[in-house]
């Protein structure tokens, strides 16, 4: 019975030291063997590889993948004509020498998206205090992103190799700081209602402009109206004194008749109407009296 432990306790070590002794190496990643610390293979296809077992032998794994590093830092830069930029951007890179990334740079991606992102940052600072924001807008945006992206892949070659390939850099925002924005805004906004109160100023003369020539026109129209009722009026007047005349010669005494009438109209036209004549000795009456003396 002990022995058939011990075979089944000796199994289960080799089989723990063979597993041990066996790695995968995914498609997305390097293998890179350590031996006491040291960097000894760096296995860069996929498979199923061997090694010693630890302590004498270990393995580490690093992405082979394209990596994006984006912007984090919000700190504004200084253009050429001393405008405070806030610009935002990304890299994408890649390992492409373990050896030499492990010895500069670090042990895993993220100590060289550290030190990358330094690097990136410096070298916009330096490219766009070179440049101005117009320029940062229009079609030399794409002159500076190139010039970074030399700039990066010069630090990452020269003196010690990073092992890393910088793919491209691409700008995704340039804005001015917040203070400064916060000034543009207020500065549109005080142009706006310039601009606003100017239009308002030039409606409301137009405005009046307009109402005056409309009076002025009414005036004209009134003027020409009475002017003609008056016309018209002094025609009218004209014709009937000659329809009166020719109609009063015809018959001297039926005229004097008519127009005793009409004053008598004239004088009573209202029932609180009061007169104090003498009808004896006044020629008003006069027709009343000599029909009365007619009909006596």
């Amino acid at each position: 019975m002990n022995r058939v432990g011990f075979i089944a306790s000796s199994l289960l070590v080799v089989l723990a030291v063979l597993s041990s002794m066996l790695f995968v190496v995914d498609q997305r990643q390097f293998g890179v063997v350590y031996a006491l610390g040291q960097i000894k293979e760096v296995i860069t296809e996929p498979g199923l590889n061997f090694k010693m077992p630890p302590p004498f032998q270990n393995v580490r794994y690093i992405d082979k993948r394209l990596l994006t590093l984006d912007s984090t830092d919000t700190e504004p830069m200084l253009t050429a004509e001393k405008q405070r930029v806030v610009i935002d951007w990304y890299v994408r890179w890649r390992i492409t020498d373990p050896s030499e990334y492990i010895r500069n740079v670090g042990l895993d991606e993220s100590a060289g998206a550290m030190q990358l992102n330094r690097v990136v940052r410096n070298a916009f600072q330096e490219e766009v205090n070179k440049r101005t924001v117009r320029e940062l807008l229009s079609s030399k945006r794409d002159t500076l992103m190139a010039d970074v992206k030399q700039e990066v892949l010069n630090a990452v070659t020269g003196g010690k190799t990073w092992g890393v390939d910088v793919v491209d850099v691409r700008i995704t925002r340039v804005d001015y700081a917040e203070t400064i924005t916060e000034s543009v805004y207020r500065r549109m906004e005080a142009e706006r209602k310039r601009v606003a109160n100017e239009l308002r100023s030039t409606g409301a003369a137009e405005g009046e402009k307009i109402r005056a020539e409309a009076d002025r026109q009414r005036e004209i129209t009134v003027a020409n109206a009475y002017r003609d009722a008056q016309k018209i009026k002094g025609e009218g007047d004209a014709e009937a004194a000659r329809t009166y005349a020719g109609a009063f010669g015809q018959d001297p005494q039926f005229a004097k008749f008519y127009r005793s009438l009409e004053a008598y109209k004239a004088s009573f036209a209202n029932k609180s109407d009061v007169m104090l004549v003498d009808p004896s000795s006044s020629d008003f009456f006069k027709s009343y009296r000599s029909s009365g003396a007619s009909s006596n």
